[in-house]
């Protein structure tokens, strides 16, 4: 263990905010930081959003500060209050203070998959509300009117599908947590 340590260390502190450091190559790391925001970038996701996120998404604790973020991707501090801004607007972080603390940490929620997705029914009604209201006014019997409608129709469809896999996703947790229940001899949580 303590060589571990001394081997982390010497290749640079993998500081997980909280104090902990855990036996990575940090090298590897940000450089799959770096891939996986280009991917998102490329999914149409903003650029220092994106690789904020995925710096969020390394750190074990899956908070850091505003300073930690700076200096783990080696950016201003304006960008990193700009990418926060970003991700908090779209429901993948929220900020946070620990009691004592003056500074702010930005945390991924803990599911940020699922309540990332889940928000997405909002906007899904609001395009499904506009997609009709845009069909009515073209007129059904033209072209674009109906494709307007078969749009309008998608994102009922979406939304519908999207309440039941995410029941599932839900349900397919809550066994997993029961089996890991079933698997502790005490039976405990």
């Amino acid at each position: 263990m303590v060589r571990a340590v001394t081997e982390v260390t010497q290749k640079g502190s993998a500081r997980d905010g909280g104090g902990q450091e855990a036996a990575r190559d940090e090298e590897q790391v940000s450089r799959f930081v770096e891939r996986f925001a280009a991917d998102m970038t490329e999914a149409g996701m903003q650029r220092m959003g994106a690789r904020v996120f995925a710096a969020l998404l390394v750190s074990d604790p899956g908070r850091l500060t505003a300073a930690e973020i700076a200096e783990r991707l080696r950016i201003s501090p304006a960008a990193v209050s700009g990418a926060v801004r970003y991700l908090n607007q779209l429901n993948l972080i929220t900020r946070e203070r620990e009691p004592g603390s003056r500074r702010d940490q930005y945390r991924l929620y803990n599911e940020v998959w699922y309540e990332a997705v889940a928000h997405r029914d909002q906007f899904l009604t609001r395009w499904q509300n506009t997609m009709r209201e845009g069909a009515k006014i073209l007129g059904s019997d033209t072209p674009a009117g109906a494709r307007v409608a078969k749009t309008a129709e998608f994102y009922e469809f979406m939304q519908a599908e999207l309440i039941h896999m995410l029941a599932r996703w839900r349900a397919r947790e809550e066994s997993a947590r029961a089996e890991e229940r079933g698997a502790d001899p005490a039976g405990a949580p």
